[in-house]
């Protein structure tokens, strides 16, 4: 009976804790939330993200609406897999990530660079890797060479929470919801689903604001000027279909040209969570851009 009630109340409690994004990723918004909730639209349908990354947008949202109908994807196919893997095989997964903590203990330096040059086929092996090197590479950065290779070095952590078991459990137990739709594919594919009263959120890589500032490489091809074009089309589009549409983006005279006819633009204060030079992390401005 003790034991029942033991595992009931564990049960109880990974219920309840509230889920957060299972990876660093750059362009995070989990710092940023506060603000952002300010400008979420009060009522809407579906909710659209076609840059999900770590999904901390979809999670806040979810929170509070647990049966909230979402549509999200990434063009980054080890995230959207890692995401799919963490709703269907969580167990399986901590499993995995037990034994990468387990050996990282043993001999930090050397597991990290072993791990980093495998390529594993298998579905538990790709996913715990994708997480055990973001937990343990230099500042949580994901970023690939040319030929889609994983090429971070190790990051300095005296303790890095590689398993998180109870967070992974969070997120597995709300991305059950039938409700969920999550895929990889092109952000331009989302004009096919949005309909009207229905929220899309953008998060893009950002545009660079000077020639050093550009980290636009989360997969094996950037995230270029013709592309932002691109998104910027397919918002007026949305526009038109009647979407409530919202986007996050760098302080950019690009951007703001682009948008400069029928959005609103503001500015907010942010910290960068990823920054290879901590002093730039903190006092930059970001911006945010609606139709509503």
């Amino acid at each position: 009976m003790c034991k029942y009630l033991a595992l009931a109340q564990e049960y109880s409690q990974i219920a309840s804790l509230e889920p957060k994004p299972f990876v660093k990723w750059a362009g995070g918004k989990r710092q940023l939330m506060a603000e952002l909730e300010k400008n979420f639209p009060t009522k809407f349908g579906t909710y659209l993200e076609p840059f999900l990354g770590g999904g901390a947008v979809m999670f806040d949202l979810l929170t509070k609406v647990p049966n909230l109908k979402c549509n999200v994807s990434d063009l980054n196919s080890d995230l959207v897999l890692a995401y799919i893997t963490i709703r269907d095989r969580s167990e399986k997964l901590i499993e995995s990530l037990e034994n990468h903590s387990k050996n990282y203990h043993k001999d930090s330096t050397g597991y990290y660079y072993e791990v980093r040059k495998q390529e594993p086929k298998n579905q538990i092996d790709k996913v715990s890797r994708l997480l055990f090197l973001n937990k343990t590479c230099f500042n949580g950065l994901y970023r690939v060479n040319s030929k889609g290779k994983f090429n971070v070095p190790l990051g300095r952590y005296t303790n890095p929470n590689i398993v998180n078991r109870e967070n992974l459990q969070s997120v597995s137990k709300i991305l059950q919801s039938g409700k969920i739709k999550i895929s990889c594919r092109d952000f331009s594919s989302i004009i096919k689903d949005a309909k009207k009263g229905d929220f899309v959120y953008f998060d893009p890589p950002y545009q660079p604001v000077s020639d050093t500032a550009s980290f636009t490489s989360y997969t094996h091809r950037d995230f270029t000027e013709d592309d932002l074009e691109r998104l910027a089309d397919l918002a007026d589009q949305l526009n038109s279909k009647g979407c409530n549409v919202m986007l996050s983006n760098s302080n950019s005279k690009t951007v703001k040209k682009m948008f400069s006819s029928g959005w609103r633009i503001k500015e907010i204060k942010a910290n960068r969570a990823i920054n290879s030079n901590s002093q730039k992390r903190t006092g930059h401005k970001e911006i945010i851009i609606k139709n509503y």
